[in-house]
């Protein structure tokens, strides 16, 4: 073998082991059999730019539940979400019980939010997810009248509570067409799920979609 041969198989020799493989995407959008709402609460933070390429790095999109005191000290990190493609909620200033609150707590709660989002990029959020879930008349009309439609889960993963990266995959692979499912943006398992959760939804055929405001469900990322 000449010199010169020589150098061309080292070259091609270090030009594939330069390739880096990533895993497969969700399922195609024409091979969805149907779709559902992954959301992140809590963000963003320190954990949000490792949970973004993880979600990229799988083909997957998502609903960030924003709170406006992180959006605030975080702004960049909101318009990085919007970059990865992922939709950015409202999910309260300071993640009090709402339901504790008077009407001006509770609306100073959803408009701030509101404007921190907005200021940081994050467009103008369309969905509020209340902290710990909770809800009542009162918070829904304060919730309604900032143009907002409240949005809760169908499964919860538990990754609050210490759930493992497997019940994690697990209960995402439970999800059906439409339904939603509650994550955080914070737990290291969650993040460690995320291949899973790809392979999960791969294997039911099922794509992630975002929340439509008008029916709180699931829906195609270009469907109104």
């Amino acid at each position: 073998m000449s010199a010169r041969t020589r150098a061309r198989v080292c070259a091609v020799g270090v030009v594939l082991a330069s390739v880096v493989v990533v895993a497969p995407a969700a399922p195609a959008e024409g091979m969805c059999r149907g779709h559902v709402g992954l959301t992140f609460d809590d963000g963003p933070g320190g954990t949000t730019a490792d949970l973004l390429d993880a979600l990229q790095r799988n083909g997957l999109r998502a609903t960030m539940f924003n709170q406006g005191d992180h959006a605030n000290a975080h702004p960049s990190l909101v318009e990085s979400q919007v970059d990865a493609g992922m939709w950015v909620g409202n999910h309260s200033y300071s993640h009090p019980h709402m339901t504790q609150l008077t009407r001006s707590e509770v609306d100073a709660e959803v408009s701030r939010t509101q404007r921190a989002i907005t200021e940081a990029g994050g467009g103008t959020p369309e969905l509020f997810r209340p902290p710990y879930g909770e809800t009542n008349a009162l918070l829904q009309e304060v919730v309604a009248s900032h143009g907002l439609t409240e949005i809760r889960w169908d499964v919860d993963s538990r990754d609050w509570d210490g759930a493992t990266v497997d019940e994690i995959v697990a209960a995402t692979a439970a999800l059906s067409d439409g339904e939603v499912i509650l994550m955080h943006d914070w737990p290291p398992n969650t993040l460690q799920a995320i291949p899973g959760i790809a392979e999960a939804l791969r294997a039911h055929d099922l794509c992630p979609g975002r929340i439509s405001p008008e029916t709180g469900r699931a829906v195609a990322p270009d469907l109104d």
